[in-house]
């Protein structure tokens, strides 16, 4: 984003928003985690570049289109919880760089499922 005020030029970096959009999909009820797929591992390893795991943005002058792969948590609602996550990205982005999000495309790569929690009950030791 390129604005032009009387003091100068702001710009907002692409891994701005991937951070803020990542923070956001993090906090949805229903996404367990990010996914960041074989192809980002290897634009991370050939360009040395911090790729935002999971997240991808396109940011323009005025305008921001994001893509997000996520895992679902085991039980939700897939939909709903992919609903609720393009409203949370969206709004966070928008409010905090004044950008229009033209789009938040999220793609499920995965369900994770429960751990067993497990009680580790001490062992008692018996004396003779």
């Amino acid at each position: 984003m390129a604005d032009v005020k009387e003091n100068g030029v702001v710009r907002i970096a692409d891994d701005v928003v991937a951070v803020i959009a990542g923070i956001a999909a993090s906090e949805t009820e229903g996404i367990a985690g990010m996914s960041g797929g074989i192809t980002e591992g290897l634009a991370r390893r050939v360009s040395g570049k911090n790729v935002q795991k999971g997240v991808s943005v396109e940011v323009g002058e005025f305008e921001a289109a994001i893509d997000l792969r996520i895992i679902v948590a085991y039980g939700s609602k897939i939909d709903e919880a992919c609903r609720r996550l393009q409203q949370t990205v969206k709004d966070a982005v928008e409010s905090m760089t004044g950008l229009r999000v033209v789009e938040v495309n999220v793609k499920v790569e995965g369900v994770e499922f429960p751990k067993e929690e497990k009680e580790l009950l001490p062992e008692v030791q018996r004396v003779k």
